[in-house]
């Protein structure tokens, strides 16, 4: 029993920091998954045991390692099926020739370089019990592997997954994952029975398996389709069905004698696509592997690496060089065949990037290695930095090689149905972005942004900009396939909605944008710079843990997008011919005021009422200089449509304004000290006049030079008057 409670003590310290890790890590755009093992790799003595080992030894004492043991190996199982049952044909369907191409070379080159690379480690971190040929197969299958699930998800992340790049990454990997799993069953086979020569039966049986699962097997499974489909649910029955041959699977590839994983995996890979077959088992089964066993395996082989084993100059040096032609190998490897292939240099580079992905597949690769003694602990220690360096980097390389801009222009299909003519966007449009986190639910917002973008005098686009939001790693929903679903799926909600609006005239101007992200504020932030619209125009969402109206993501926006932005409390009131303006002369409210006049221009119905706050030493009509300016180049028709009423400072200006707000449709406030709505101490917002508001609030916070959202649109107004007058 005490060893039981002191695993089920340990199980709760890996669960809790690799959670806590993982997320730090996401946080620098890395994958979550490159935290979890890196929390690992903390508790293990390269950290843990090195700062507290008489505490290590107490927490994980070495008779509770065969459990954690046990536990990483059923974890291990069922994460290998569910990347077999991820592994879709579809991805086999992009550029095939090509990807076979660049996919075998991308593995031929870095697995020579090994084998080359395993004459210089074999006498140095091996022994005479282990044969040349099953350390340099292993060296070289270790060399050579691709992460095909952390690829999935950084195309996926990066929004990469329509695009030429994307789609040739994902057959590149898929192929790649099939031949490294064959040779690295070769290799496994090679080490268990000493030879290739002796080794051969085991690969006979291995394919006559294959077979065996590829048609009968098939036959049966399709036959659960089947009955799923029937169903139109899993059973409990069902799914135990299914968890009995995965472990059966896996129990034969082991007597077989390759390794219980290449069962679980074949069992997946054979396994029926139907989309929601696989996406309910993929739910059903992807929670509790991923969450609790896979870290039990991440601390499990973290408890394995010992960094400390690098003692010597001489031994970084051979880590460096073992980093050095694992990144060089499968980088050139790639990039010559996508380059003989026809791919360009851009690309063929991001490619090879792509391709060093090697994340948990690596360390999978390796604890096989050394649980059979292939790898001694020294050079398993150095692999694991390796698996964590290449993957660490290939997110930031990427980037550096394929920025965003450049993934805008690459799609294989255009994001929104227009056609290029009158409505198609060019540089001097007036743009409006409109993050969008409901489309059945914020339809004021658009049409406030179609209110405020639209008039005869300039020409305009409104980009709803629709984030879906991914905020597990490894999750089903986080796979290309999937992902496409989803985006349809929205676009399908913004074309119901642009639709809805009237009159049928507005919608061509509405062009939405659809995107994937793990961070709604930093990815509208990023979106923001490449698209640069003249506003974001945001709802308000009610924080989970604050009742302030300008905290959370919309807080986040407003921080960080470098564009002038303006957040919108819907009160349900549709109307928008009475427009109110506390204006206490400050940047903010001169952001408030160019966008009511923006209103008004647009729409000849509308009125507009300025609360003016004056203080002692201030005369009634004192603007800012750009908006006096402003206000002197409005048109008469413009002009008599504005009452300016003064207030002064002492009477409670935020009274005042609750009080107006009742007779109008818009109140458009800055975020000002006066209006109680400023950033106070402590990162704190009173935000008093967003809450006792009576009209629908519109709170503005200044960017960019005031005169952008008007300027274009007073010379031609003032142009179109004179030429009536005359």
């Amino acid at each position: 029993m005490h060893a039981v409670i002191l695993v089920l003590f340990e199980v709760l310290i890996v669960i809790g920091l690799s959670r806590l890790v993982g997320l730090a890590f996401k946080s620098v755009k890395q994958p979550l998954v490159i935290g979890e093992i890196v929390a690992g790799i903390m508790l293990g003595p390269s950290l843990f045991g090195l700062i507290a080992p008489s505490v290590a030894a107490h927490v994980f004492p070495p008779e509770t390692i065969p459990y954690l043991n046990i536990l990483s190996q059923v974890g291990l199982i069922f994460f290998m099926f569910l990347i077999g049952l991820e592994l879709n044909p579809k991805y086999l369907s992009g550029q095939l020739e090509t990807a076979i191409l660049t996919s075998h070379v991308s593995i031929l080159v870095p697995f020579s370089l090994g084998t080359i690379l395993a004459l210089l480690l074999y006498p140095l971190v091996s022994n005479a019990s282990v044969s040349f040929t099953a350390f340099a197969l292993f060296l070289g299958a270790a060399m050579s592997i691709t992460a095909f699930p952390v690829l999935a998800r950084i195309i996926t992340e990066n929004n990469l997954q329509g695009t030429r790049l994307g789609t040739l990454a994902l057959t590149c990997a898929a192929v790649d994952d099939v031949t490294a799993w064959c040779l690295l069953a070769v290799a496994i086979a090679v080490a268990r029975e000493g030879s290739i020569v002796s080794a051969f039966p085991t690969v006979i049986e291995s394919i006559l398996y294959i077979g065996f699962m590829l048609t009968a097997g098939r036959w049966f499974l399709q036959r659960l389709a089947t009955h799923y489909q029937r169903a139109g649910r899993l059973s409990q029955l069902v799914v135990a069905l299914i968890y009995m041959a995965v472990v059966a699977s896996a129990l034969i590839t082991e007597l077989i004698g390759i390794h219980l994983i290449f069962g679980a995996f074949l069992l997946g890979a054979a396994m029926p696509k139907n989309a929601d077959l696989v996406r309910e088992l993929a739910e059903k089964t992807e929670d509790f592997v991923l969450v609790f066993l896979l870290p039990v395996f991440f601390a499990f082989s973290g408890l394995r690496t010992q960094i400390g084993l690098l003692n010597r100059p001489e031994l970084w040096l051979m880590c460096a060089l073992v980093l050095g032609v694992a990144i060089a190998g499968k980088y050139i490897g790639t990039y010559v065949a996508a380059r003989v292939s026809g791919i360009n240099k851009r690309e063929a580079s991001a490619l090879g990037w792509l391709m060093n992905t090697r994340g948990l597949t690596e360390l999978i690769v390796l604890n096989i290695g050394l649980d059979l003694g292939v790898i001694s602990p020294v050079l398993f220690t150095m692999l694991v930095i390796m698996a964590l360096v290449t993957t660490f980097m290939t997110s930031p390389l990427l980037e550096w090689t394929y920025p965003k801009k450049l993934i805008r222009l690459d799609r294989l299909e255009p994001e929104s149905t227009e056609t290029p003519g009158e409505n198609t966007v060019v540089a001097n449009d007036y743009r409006i972005l409109v993050p969008v986190a409901n489309p059945s639910t914020q339809k004021g917002l658009v049409q406030l942004a179609v209110a405020l973008a639209l008039n005869n005098h300039q020409s305009a686009v409104v980009h709803p900009l629709s984030l879906i939001e991914f905020e597990e790693d490894y999750a089903f929903e986080n796979t290309p396939v999937e992902a496409n679903r989803l985006i349809e799926q929205r676009q399908q909600q913004l074309e119901d909605l642009i639709n809805s609006l009237e009159p049928p005239t507005i919608r061509s101007y509405v062009q939405p944008i659809i995107r994937l992200s793990s961070n709604v504020a930093r990815e509208t932030a990023e979106i923001a710079k490449i698209e640069q619209p003249n506003l974001i125009l945001v709802g308000w969402h009610r924080p989970a843990f604050s009742n302030n109206r300008l905290g959370g993501r919309v807080g986040q926006i407003l921080t960080t997008a470098p564009v002038d932005v303006a957040v919108f409390i819907d009160r349900g009131n549709e109307r928008l011919e009475s427009l109110l303006v506390p204006y206490s002369a400050n940047i903010h409210d001169d952001l408030a005021l160019i966008l009511a006049l923006r209103l008004l221009i647009n729409r000849d119905t509308c009125m507009l009422q300025i609360l003016h706050v004056i203080s002692g030493n201030q005369t009634n009509d004192e603007l800012s200089y750009e908006l006096h300016m402003m206000m002197e180049r409005l048109p008469e028709t413009v002009r008599d449509r504005i009452e300016i009423k003064p207030i002064k400072a002492e009477e409670e200006p935020i009274q005042a304004v609750i009080t107006a707000s009742e007779a109008v449709d818009l109140t458009i406030a800055g975020t000002s000290r006066a209006w109680g709505i400023e950033r106070q101490t402590l990162g704190r917002y009173t935000d008093q006049l967003a809450i006792q508001c009576r009209s629908s609030l519109l709170i503005t916070r200044r960017y960019s030079q005031v005169t952008s959202h008007l300027s274009s649109v007073l010379s031609e107004v003032t142009t179109q008057e004179s030429v009536a007058r005359s």
